[in-house]
């Protein structure tokens, strides 16, 4: 009874749509329910009960430019069957980046003799260069075959007790994946740290060290800046993209412009590129970033800018340690690892001004690490910095957080020339908006970074 009733009723709902006027254009063609539910593969719909279930063919009706009226579609929905969702696709997991190059170790005060011990040992040099801030030889060794790398890094060490050695780990540049552009308060992070609108009355001389990927020098926003860019990885190897160091150098000294602008337009910038490309993966293994260091120390930058974040590292630590001692101040990204994640170096490190990100609302960036080592929150959420070509585009991560801080401590150092490494972090937390829970907390450090008062003060300085 029941098959008849609803074939009795196929019909008559084809009849009536018979005798329905409809527009020209309308196309409207009975098909099995089977065959409609064959045409699923964009994800939609699919899987309707097949004409045997059903007792009969259960049309259903596919149109260009006009639906079946409403009463039709109710009198046929008994006849579609039970609709099956596509099932979703699973989502594809991120290949996790080594952490460090396969089979090398990279080490600090090894004497010649060492050196040779390790040759005939199986080890091979692969590259040497004089550290002058250290006054001593850092050495990229290759290790022997069938060696395990922690074996291998514990018998370089057992050689010399005064040298350090480790794994020649990776960093890498701390920023996420690119917003889409942003107009209005949102482009305009300056407001948040109260940043002198007017930079010319603040044009303190000083010199910015900086290690990052690659930089367009062409680019219009660094017309008329003091730029230098120095690439001190290997020659050899693919060269590092200029995304993420061009937008970090815009922040510090771009040319001011109607929507991206640097902060510290007059300032000399000294950019090291130690990054090399590994397809989509750009990194800058120990070994170069301590390089890097060393070249800054010897070209007298009185603040450098370490927009990178990786695992800790025994030759990386002694460099920042010379550095330190050298009256230079570090300022580095915290990582983007999320609030679980581990500390990330250099920033962990005493000494290195820690700095995390927050949005124009001052709410923490979901990505930022956190820990007992933040020192600064800065803006770092759709910040409006130079495109890598032309032009210019939102980024977000720790790294666009760095240079604000960078810049305010460079204009601190710039106003006494005597001002300590110590007393620089204390002048940077006092002045700081409490932010999160009352006092220095693991998340945003001392608080929000406010530079309201520096630059009357480098004024004032400069008129004595």
């Amino acid at each position: 009874m029941k098959r008849a009733h609803r074939s009795i009723t196929a019909v008559l709902a084809a009849l009536l749509l018979a005798a329905i006027p409809v527009a020209p254009d309308t196309d409207f063609r009975m098909v099995h329910a089977t065959a409609f539910a064959d045409d699923g593969d964009d994800g939609g719909d699919g899987g309707a009960a097949s004409a045997g279930e059903s007792g009969g063919a259960a049309p259903s009706f596919r149109g260009t430019g006009a639906r079946p009226p409403r009463f039709l579609r109710q009198l046929l929905r008994p006849f579609a069957g039970t609709r099956q969702r596509a099932p979703r696709r699973a989502r594809a997991q991120p290949v996790a980046l080594p952490s460090q190059a396969e089979r090398e170790i990279v080490a600090v005060g090894l004497t010649a003799a060492d050196g040779a011990a390790l040759e005939a040992a199986g080890y091979a040099i692969l590259s040497q260069e004089r550290l002058e801030a250290l006054d001593q030889t850092i050495l990229k060794l290759r290790i022997p075959d069938g060696l395990s790398l922690e074996d291998a890094r514990d018998a370089v060490r057992a050689i010399n007790a005064e040298a350090s050695a480790d794994f020649n780990h990776f960093y890498r540049a701390s920023a996420a994946r690119p917003h889409s552009a942003c107009s209005g308060p949102a482009c305009a992070p300056l407001e948040l740290v109260n940043w002198p609108e007017d930079m010319r009355a603040c044009a303190a001389s000083v010199t910015i060290g900086m290690v990052d990927t690659d930089i367009n020098p062409q680019h219009a926003i660094f017309e008329g800046t003091d730029l230098e860019v120095v690439r001190i990885s290997d020659e050899t190897e693919p060269q590092s993209g200029r995304q993420h160091g061009t937008a970090v150098a815009a922040l510090l000294v771009g040319r001011p412009q109607a929507r991206a602008r640097g902060l510290l337009p007059a300032a000399r910038l000294v950019a090291v590129d130690a990054f090399v490309a590994d397809g989509k993966d750009e990194r800058a293994a120990a070994y170069d970033v301590a390089r890097a260091l060393d070249l800054l120390i010897g070209r007298q930058a009185r603040i450098v800018n370490l927009s990178l974040a990786g695992d800790a590292n025994l030759v990386l630590e002694r460099m920042v340690r010379a550095a330190l001692s050298s009256d230079i101040a570090l300022v580095a990204a915290a990582g983007n690892d999320g609030a679980r994640a581990d500390p990330r170096f250099p920033a962990a490190y005493p000494g290195v001004l820690a700095v995390t990100a927050v949005d124009r609302r001052g709410r923490i960036y979901r990505r930022a690490v956190q820990g007992e080592h933040i020192d600064l929150a800065a803006p770092g959420v759709d910040i409006w910095t130079a495109a890598s070509i032309s032009g210019a585009r939102t980024k977000t991560g720790t790294s666009f957080a760095a240079p604000f801080v960078t810049a305010a401590a460079a204009l601190l150092l710039a106003t006494e020339d005597g001002l300590t490494l110590a007393e620089l972090e204390q002048r940077l937390s006092a002045s700081a908006s409490d932010l999160g829970e009352p006092g220095r907390d693991p998340v945003y450090g001392a608080g929000l970074l406010d530079a309201s008062g520096i630059c009357d003060a480098v004024v004032e300085t400069a008129g004595k």
